[in-house]
């Protein structure tokens, strides 16, 4: 191996030339921003101090060979040709990565398997032994990028993504990696602030991600010193001499650093997240050198004691994935621009949000801003001078006009939209005494939004834009609508309730979006429900059912009744005020039936006669003897669980599920099924043995018309 040796850093999107930059100060030779990294050339203690130092990389590569794989058997031979035992001991351990773009092989897991079964083999054959596989600290893990059929393998000298420092274990809601952390730093100008002596100030602190990397770079601390596994410490070819000098070169710095370390204060409303960042703090050995504390945005001040001075003030604040939560941040971020006008003249200020617009709440004309990214989600770091010249004159209002009228041409469609229809379906829903309907549902396609009533609060649902849609300007439509809903509806602010409404796959359409536990009582006929508006996709009330709740209470006197994927038990409520003898409820979330349990118990239903069973429907109905009079079965589209054995999905499953539910049919019982799946087909012919009178028409309510196939419904009865 040659002394020069030509390596790869990757880093996230947007911190490329920060990262060439970077590379270039820690030594390297001729480093170049590239897709996705930083191309560089060094000797292999110029990659060990990249590992150690660098504070922007996620992962230190050196490539080994590339060639041509259009297919798995090139990809196989290409990797065996390469001498393994170079790099590995026999007995040794080994990970792969992979990543693939427009090539033949499109399964990065497959490819990755053809990688770690090429080296073991050539092991096997020369060695009679192989090395095994170790996911977590191997000795080795070869990184494998296919991009349009030719292949990159490299060996990775970080073992690990180098984000990970070895300080942070508590976490807390969008906490920042810690390398866009620095990029943040870096980008403000936060390395000459320190230099300087100044203060860096988070007052949105979170775990305290932004203030210990600031400490960090003023002190001078390598980033990767904590870190006890880098992936060349198992290589053949590992350097030990070389490492045990750039580690003591480190340590004096620390040392050496800490003693000029300049005032670096956290500050977030949440006691968690306050205690995180302490916690934080102790492991990254800088507890003593910095100071978090509770404290509201709005009490936002510089810090006493000797040694502030003017400096940064850096924030992560939060930025909002959906509409209401856009709305509800713009008070938060008027008032962060007020504390900063009052209170830190003379200082300087970068802010990154997802959400540019929130930034003009602040009242702050922004100087310089740059791109960075967040994950996936495109960022704006904003940069102030807190300084009178870049105030505006008056912060922009937070954004609700006072009157209908004052809303922009569009807006105000859609509110006399909203005017128009409250008239027509709120005169028929008082008639037939229905507190919860749908009032509009996407009428207007460039306002995608359905929004639902629940007596006096108001569900609204965003439907995800197409791909063909300028987000930009779909988000400003949904700014448009969030604006109208209150005036439109005479509802206040706090009663609307938003969500991102999009498909659903797998076990996502089970997962919690938020954590708040408020549930609201409504009344559906004679029946009361608990819905919960915040914390998943759906409100616990299908809507679109309310025909088919009905028709079940109608059918249910003197019947035993079950319910199957019964969700939160509303048609089992109804069941049982019908006079159903029982009602037996089975679902595979403990979550829904406690919430099924609630339902039962709020209508005065509880005890032996009304089951709630946590499980798999298909399992459960195979071992089920009893028989009942009425059954209804309304299964998800698709669903997987680690409590299934398999996935479901209606289309391929229905077949066995309706066998299996009619068996359990009483002598003259009936089978209401239902299902949401737009294209569905009833393979009739492979149910000849089932009666089948399609309702669907009878089972759409009024305010769905505008929306026939939201489901399907069939009564089903055995034949004789």
């Amino acid at each position: 191996m040659s002394d020069l040796l030509n390596f790869f850093a990757t880093a996230p999107k947007g911190m490329e030339q920060l990262l060439a930059e970077e590379l270039n100060s820690l030594g390297a030779v001729e480093a170049a921003e590239a897709r996705a990294g930083a191309s560089f050339s060094g000797t292999l203690e110029t990659a060990y101090r990249a590992c150690l130092w660098s504070r922007l990389a996620s992962r230190v590569l050196l490539p080994l060979a590339s060639f041509a794989a259009a297919d798995p058997e090139a990809l196989y031979q290409g990797v065996r040709s390469l001498a393994w035992q170079e790099h590995l001991a026999p007995q040794g351990t080994l990970a792969v990565d992979c990543s693939l773009s427009g090539s033949n092989i499109t399964h990065s897991q497959f490819a990755a398997l053809k990688v770690k079964d090429a080296i073991v083999d050539q092991f096997r054959d020369a060695c009679g032994v192989r090395p095994s596989v170790d996911t977590e600290r191997p000795d080795i893990r070869v990184n494998l990028h296919l991009h349009r059929n030719q292949a990159t393998l490299s060996l990775d000298l970080s073992g690990e993504s180098l984000h990970r420092r070895g300080y942070r274990e508590e976490a807390v809601l969008a906490s920042l990696k810690e390398n866009l952390a620095a990029a943040i730093l870096y980008r403000a100008g936060w390395p000459a602030i320190a230099a300087a002596g100044g203060t860096l100030i988070d007052p949105t602190c979170g775990s305290g991600t932004l203030v210990l990397e600031g400490a960090l770079i003023a002190a001078d601390i390598a980033p990767g010193l904590q870190r006890g596994y880098f992936g060349f410490l198992g290589w053949r070819k590992h350097d030990q001499a070389a490492w045990e000098r750039l580690l003591a070169e480190a340590r004096q710095r620390r040392e050496a650093g800490l003693e000029k370390l300049p005032v670096l204060v956290g500050y977030d409303a949440d006691h968690k997240a306050i205690r995180a960042a302490w916690a934080n703090a102790e492991r990254a050995g800088l507890a003593s050198r910095v100071h978090f504390e509770k404290r509201d945005l709005k009490d936002l001040d510089q810090p006493g004691g000797k040694g502030v001075r003017a400096g940064l003030v850096v924030a992560n604040p939060p930025y909002g994935e959906r509409l209401g939560e856009i709305r509800e941040l713009m008070p938060l971020y008027a008032t962060l621009g007020s504390r900063l006008r009052e209170c830190f003249q003379g200082w300087r200020a970068s802010i990154i949000t997802g959400n540019p617009d929130l930034g003009k709440q602040m009242g702050i004309r922004a100087r310089r801003m740059h791109t960075l990214y967040n994950g996936a989600l495109e960022c704006k770091l904003l940069h102030f001078e807190i300084d009178p010249q870049w105030f505006v004159s008056a912060p922009p209002k937070g954004a609700v006009p006072a009157s209908v009228e004052e809303l922009s041409e569009g807006a105000r469609m859609f509110a006399n939209r909203l005017r128009k229809n409250l008239k027509n379906l709120g005169r028929w829903a008082k008639k037939q005494e229905i507190g919860c309907y749908r009032l509009y549902d996407a009428d207007m396609p460039e306002y995608a939004v359905a929004v639902d009533l629940y007596e006096t609060w108001v569900h609204v649902q965003e439907y995800a834009p197409p791909k063909s849609i300028d987000p930009k300007q779909a988000e400003a439509r949904l700014q448009e609508v969030a604006a109208a809903l209150p005036l439109a509806l005479e509802v206040p602010e706090e009663r609307i309730f938003y969500k991102v409404r999009q498909r659903q796959k797998g076990s996502a359409q089970y997962e919690k979006l938020d954590q708040k536990g408020e549930f609201h009582e409504v009344a559906e006929g004679n029946c009361r429900f608990l819905v919960n508006f915040t914390d998943y996709l759906d409100t616990g009330l299908f809507l679109d059912h309310r025909p088919t709740r009905q028709m079940i209470q109608e059918l249910a006197a003197g019947k035993r009744f079950l319910n199957l994927f019964g969700y939160t038990g509303t048609a089992s409520v109804h069941a049982a005020k019908g006079g159903a003898t029982s009602t037996t409820t089975v679902d595979m979330s403990r979550t829904y039936l406690e919430w099924a349990k609630k339902n039962l118990a709020l209508n005065g239903f509880a005890g032996r006669n009304h089951q709630l069973i946590q499980g798999d429907c298909l399992a459960w109905l195979a071992e089920q003897k009893e028989a009942f009079e009425l059954i209804f079965l309304d299964p998800p589209t698709f669903s997987t669980s680690k409590r299934m054995e398999k996935t479901f999905d209606v289309q391929r499953d229905h077949v066995p599920l309706l066998q299996a539910a009619a068996r359990l049919l009483a002598p003259g019982g009936l089978l209401i099924f239902s299902n949401n799946y737009r294209r569905f087909k009833m393979d009739r012919e492979a149910l000849a043995g089932l009666d089948f009178e399609e309702i669907t028409a009878q089972t759409i309510p009024r305010d769905f018309e505008r929306n026939p196939r939201i489901h399907n419904c069939w009564k089903i009865t055995r034949k004789g």
